[in-house]
């Protein structure tokens, strides 16, 4: 299997949440609801401040605590990407995956009465060759997606831990981030 998983330059990103604005509108989300976030951060002491954006969705760990709890098996990870894909009509809304995700990936529908999440846009862009809508949205390329492989060896200075997320070692997310360096 080829896992797939994205990476993010903190140093890149300008703040501009497109990568969020563009997943909203690809998966028809209504306001407050997201699949990927982009959250603003900031600290320090005048006159020494920091301001940081981190851009997370799904991270398609390796041991994902959603997939493991959900009682319906309505999450699973496929076995071609390694993507932690939901059947929504085997979702019955008990928000199990959510209280299980370290990061809050998970997204209740009130309308639906059911989960939802990023899948990586696996079947409206991936399955045609296309980059996630977050990725391809991303006006600094701050943003990237592919083989977790790859990502590591592109990147060897990027980590998975960050000082505002959980520990990696929890469910070992393929997400990794080149941070600024108050986030580490």
């Amino acid at each position: 299997m080829a896992q797939k998983g994205f990476y993010f330059d903190m140093t890149s990103c300008t703040g501009c949440k497109c990568c969020q604005v563009a997943c909203k509108d690809v998966n028809d989300l209504p306001v407050g609801r997201f699949y990927r976030e982009a959250r603003d951060y900031e600290g320090g002491k005048f006159p020494h401040m920091w301001a940081a954006t981190v851009s997370m969705g799904c991270n398609h760990c390796d041991n994902p605590a959603c997939v493991e709890r959900c009682p319906t098996g309505a999450l699973s990870k496929d076995a071609d990407t390694g993507l932690v894909i939901q059947d929504h009509d085997k979702c019955i809304g008990c928000r199990m995956c959510l209280m299980s995700c370290p990061y809050g990936a998970p997204s209740y529908d009130e309308t639906e009465g059911r989960m939802g999440k990023c899948d990586g846009c696996s079947e409206k862009f991936l399955s045609h060759g296309l980059q996630p809508a977050c990725v391809g949205a991303c006006s600094t390329r701050a943003l990237q997606f592919g083989d977790i492989d790859e990502l590591r060896r592109e990147h060897p200075d990027a980590v998975s831990d960050l000082n505002v997320l959980p520990s990696s070692s929890i469910t070992k997310p393929n997400y990794l981030t080149t941070p600024k360096e108050d986030m580490r």
